[in-house]
This record gives structure tokens, sequence and C-alpha cells, in this order.
């Protein structure tokens, strides 16, 4: 637009009229629902909504609006922070929506191992600690202190010479075993021959302190720790003979196998050295091999640590013993013979102690002392367990508890019964039976009884892998195998063994007097 002269003249800016109110100074109920939804949708409702679902514990909450939308709330809309319609803490009052979505609870079966127990489990140790510490108490007060001096050494273990020479008398045989190998390997003899004469020696080595613990009038606890030994100076013996039975096979008689060995297997199908055999009979280990992997050097600081642990736990192993053990056994009657009330508290009230025994010992004698061996001998493989008190299945706490046998069962009698043709089922039940034999001998040599309690307690673990393997397949997600585990070995199973041979050697004892 121009004026007279020709000069530009610019408009006025327009004016905005706000829109006439409706008559009687409210909202209508269109304008109200579009009032509402503009407020809910502007970023500061979005934030008011997620602050009140951080408080109110909804985790389903809308999330915090980005950096822009807060600062085109603050400047741009100044109408949303005051006035009659401010609806941006509409999140806080009462006509806001609590429940938005289903959700279950924490401890509902189908949520309960989604969440973590953390505090809970904290809550268990604290009562722990609280319970045993009255127990404790409660225990002094009443026996007082029952460590007797001669718990370690006393007059009565100068009987056990017999056993003490029968146990340093026991390489005899794994020299024997080398040299019927050396032989072998030259030729001088065949390999029928060399396997009835491992036959011999590793029958000879087993029933030699079975002799001599019944001949002579020893301790328990001594017959126990040479029985120990024996066994485990017998399964060395048959990995040794079948091994360098298998390595011939494969290099002498020229025997084909379905994967070819790799270079790393190669080197390991030698014939055995006197320094072989020495390492292998010392080593934390049941499997044998010409060579194991080793660590660089021995971690000396870390070596007298656990040589300091080694110590303190064997001495909470006989305090547990001596303290807590032996008291209620002594007071107990015999579990097959007394009240069926009277069995379950005896077992019940045995089943604490016992439980804390199992424990210490496993870390004791599985972590503390196999570690020790393994870092002394520079021994590189340390897997001697797995985490089996998370066993699902009895059959899965079987193959994590205790790795060495496992392995040993595994290698020399599981997958030789299955290549010769047996089921895998049968091939089960011989692994269990030739454990369940090895059990009897360690307990019941030295007790001096043949009841085949340690024998049953090992072949009733088949039912019990059964069972345990069908409510693992039928609820994936339950604890049911891990509660009856816990169950049949620590609250009823090892209480129980004990009560038993406590009081048969009893029995014994009085007769012979």
């Amino acid at each position: 637009m121009e004026d007279s002269n020709g000069a530009e003249i610019k408009a006025p800016p327009p004016v905005h009229r706000r829109p006439p109110r409706p008559r009687g100074g409210g909202f209508t109920p269109e304008g109200f629902v579009a009032a509402l939804r503009r407020r809910l949708s502007s970023g500061a409702a979005v934030a008011a909504r997620a602050s009140f679902a951080a408080d109110s514990g909804d985790e389903s909450g809308p999330p915090e609006p980005s950096s822009s939308h807060r600062r085109r709330d603050s400047s741009g809309d100044t109408s949303s922070t005051g006035g009659p319609g401010d609806f941006t803490a509409f999140s806080f009052r009462a006509a806001a929506p609590v429940h938005r979505k289903a959700k279950e609870s924490p401890l509902s079966s189908d949520a309960i191992f989604k969440q973590s127990h953390a505090g809970l489990f904290n809550l268990c140790i604290v009562v722990l600690v609280a319970v045993n510490g009255r127990l404790i108490i409660e225990n002094l007060m009443k026996y007082g202190l029952l460590i007797r001096a001669g718990f370690w050494f006393n007059s009565t273990s100068l009987r056990d010479w017999p056993l003490l020479m029968c146990c340093l008398s026991l390489p005899a045989f794994p020299l024997g075993a080398f040299s019927v190998e050396q032989l072998a390997f030259r030729n001088v003899i065949t390999d029928a021959v060399a396997t009835c004469l491992h036959i011999i020696l590793t029958t000879a080595e087993i029933v030699y302190p079975v002799l001599v613990i019944l001949m002579c009038d020893s301790a328990v606890v001594s017959g126990f720790l040479l029985m120990f030994i024996a066994c485990i100076v017998w399964l060395k013996l048959v990995s040794f003979a079948h091994t360098n039975h298998d390595i011939r096979q494969l290099t002498i008689s020229g025997k084909k196998v379905d994967n070819a060995p790799s270079t790393a297997d190669m080197d390991n199908l030698q014939a055995p050295t006197l320094g072989s055999l020495i390492y292998f009979m010392m080593a934390p280990t049941l499997c044998y091999q010409p060579s194991y992997p080793r660590t660089e050097n021995v971690r000396k600081g870390w070596l007298i640590r656990q040589i300091i642990l080694y110590l303190i736990f064997t001495g909470i192993q006989g305090f547990i013993i001596e303290q807590y053990i032996n008291p209620i056994v002594v007071n107990s009657q015999h579990p097959l013979k007394g009240g069926l009330l009277n069995a379950v508290e005896t077992v019940l009230r045995l089943s604490l102690p016992n439980v804390y025994l199992w424990l210490c010992m496993f870390y004791c004698f599985f972590h503390l002392w196999l570690n020790i061996l393994a870092e002394i001998l520079r021994f590189g493989d340390r897997e001697f367990y797995k985490d089996w008190w998370n066993a699902k299945t009895i059959d899965e706490y079987w193959r994590k508890w205790n790795m060495p046998v496992h392995k040993w069962i595994v290698r020399h009698i599981y997958f030789p019964c299955m290549r010769s043709g047996i089921s895998k089922e049968v091939a089960v039940f011989v692994s269990f039976f030739v454990s369940a034999v090895l059990h009897e001998l360690v307990v019941a040599v030295p007790c001096r009884i043949l009841k085949f309690w340690a024998f049953l307690g090992i072949m009733l673990q088949i039912p019990l892998i059964t069972l345990t393997s069908c409510l693992k397949s039928k609820f994936r997600d339950t604890m049911a195998g891990n509660m009856i585990f816990w169950f049949f070995f620590c609250i009823y199973g090892q209480p129980m063994c004990v009560l038993l041979y406590y009081h048969d050697v009893m029995n014994r004892i009085g007769k012979t007097e």
C-alpha cells in the first residue's frame, strides 16, 4: 500500500481477539475435554506422570519428556504452570488412574525366579548366626568345653603303627605296575599277561590294608584314613593300567580310532616313565596321562594362606565333632529299635551340626587341600568341583560334587561299558555299584561290621535320580529336585548313617567285651 508521495505504508499488526466465553463463566463439556487432552499431552504433564509413576513404584509409567519439550513448556506455554485450566499436576490428583497393567506379585510362582532375593539371603545369614550363636552358648553352658587334650594324638595312637607301616608300603604296588608296563611296551610279555598281572596287583593292593586293619586292634579313625588312601591308590592303579593298555593298542597295534587325535593328544601317547608315574601318584587327580597342564610358578604367599585356612578349618571340624556330634550320638538310641518320634527328633537334632561338618569337610578337602597339592606340584587343571549346590537332580549333583572321581568313573567305567554295547541304564548301574562297593569298604572295614548301610545309601541314589529327573522335565523352573537333594543328603541320609554305624559299632564292642 502506497501514500500520495509514493512511499510504502506498512499495515498495522493484526489484533488477536480472545473468543467470547460462553455465558455463565464456565467451560462447555466439549471444551473441557479438549483442554484436558491438550494439557495432558504437554511435556510438563508427561513429566508429572513420570514422577508420579516413580513415586508409586509403577515401572510402566511414561518416560521423562525430552529437553526440547521441557524448554518449550518453560518458555512457550506460560499458561501451563498456573491458572484454572492447569492440568500439569493431574497425575497427582485422585482422578489419575493408579492401576495401569496386570502384574504378578513378586513371590508368585511365575515371578519368583525372576526376582532378586539378596535381602532374604542376608536375613537367612543373620538368623543362622543368631540361632547358632545361641546354640553354641547353650552347649557350652550345658557340657562345657569337650575338646580333650588327646584329640590329635594320645597313647592309644601308638597301637596303630602297623597301619602306618602298611600305608608307607603301599607305593610298592605302583612300582610293580610300572615294571609290568615296561615289560609290556618292550614286548617282553603279551598284552593279556600284562592285564592279568595288573588285576593281581590291584586286587592285592586293596586286600592288603583290609587284612591289616582286621588283624590289628586299631582305632576307627586310623582305619578309615588307611582305607581312604588305599582306595585312592587303587583308583590310580586302575587308571594307570587302563590308560597304558589303550596307548599300546593305539601305537603298537595300530588300532584305528573314530576321530584322529590332535597334536596335544599325540604328546600323551607315550610309554610311561618313572617320573610321570611319581607325579601322577602325588597329583590331585585319579586319571593318568603322561603329561598334564602345568602352571608357570608356585605362588608362595597364596600357598601359605591356603595352608593357614586348612589348619583353621581342620580345627573347626574337630570342634564340631567333639562338641556337638559326639554328645548327640552318645545319648541317642538305635534309630531302628527306638520309637519313630524319638528317631526323627534325633536325626533332626544331628542334621544341623552334620551339615556344618559336611560343608567344612568339602571346603577343607576339595578346595583347600587339593589346591594346596596342585599349587605345590604346579598342577594346572584345578576343576575339583562345580556348583553342585545348585543341582536340580541327583544325577547333576554326582556329576558336579567330586570331579576327580566323576572323571575316573566316566573314563574307566561308563564309556567302556557303552563301547562294549551295554545300555546306558546298565552302565549307570555299574558305575554306582563300583562307587557303592568302595564306600562300603572305606566305612565297614574300619568299623569291622558288614551291614551294607553305605552300600545301600549309594545304590538308592538310582531311584532318586529317576524321581528328580521326572520333576525337572515336568516342572522346568522348579527347585523341588534341589530340595530333595538337600533333604536326603544332609537332613536325613548322613545323620541316619552316622547313627546306624555308631550303634552297630557299640553293639559289636559290647559283645566282644
